[in-house]
């Protein structure tokens, strides 16, 4: 996969587009979905300035929402030649947390469905929090996987599980 021009929305995230995300005092989920992907030359901008490496890109990304701190969400093109869809999930918050948050979009749609947001799913104290099914987000995620479905904690293990090495791999990248 490679990036293009294409900033619509894939039909998992385009799913989404209609749903609120109630975060409030720190009860709820901590995200925003953009409109659109972020252009390749937005992206670039971000990831030069969070890596503070003035040479890399941001071509293995498709940066598609944000936590209120400006942490940012992306589909990450790593699965050559799979579509958008089937890529994983990542999140780079804005005080360096990182991580995998889902193997694709399909399973990242259980883990909003949980009630757990990127964010939640990097940060070591929001991991262990208890479920909180969204209703709404369950349909949406059961739209796309209706043959199984996924616990947040499952999403994020197995997403840890198939990538082990995404983060020593964006630290090498950091100047």
């Amino acid at each position: 996969m490679t990036p293009t021009d294409d900033c619509r929305l894939p039909a998992p995230l385009q799913a989404l587009t209609d749903v609120g995300f109630a975060y409030e005092d720190g009860d709820g989920i901590d995200f925003e979905l953009y409109p659109e992907l972020q252009s390749a030359e937005e992206t670039t901008a971000w990831f030069r300035a969070w890596t503070g490496n003035g040479e890399v890109t941001g071509d293995a990304f498709r940066v598609f929402g944000q936590d209120a701190s400006g942490g940012l969400t992306a589909v990450w093109l790593t699965r050559p030649a799979a579509p958008l869809s089937a890529q994983p999930v990542v999140h780079m918050g804005s005080e360096g947390e990182m991580g995998v948050v889902a193997r694709d979009l399909p399973a990242f749609l259980w883990l909003l469905a949980d009630g757990f947001g990127p964010y939640e799913a990097v940060d070591p104290d929001e991991r262990v929090r208890p479920a909180r099914p969204v209703p709404e987000l369950v349909a949406i995620a059961g739209q796309f996987t209706p043959e199984r479905r996924w616990s947040a904690k499952s999403v994020m293990d197995e997403a840890a599980r198939e990538f082990p090495g995404f983060e020593d791999g964006i630290l090498r990248l950091c100047a």
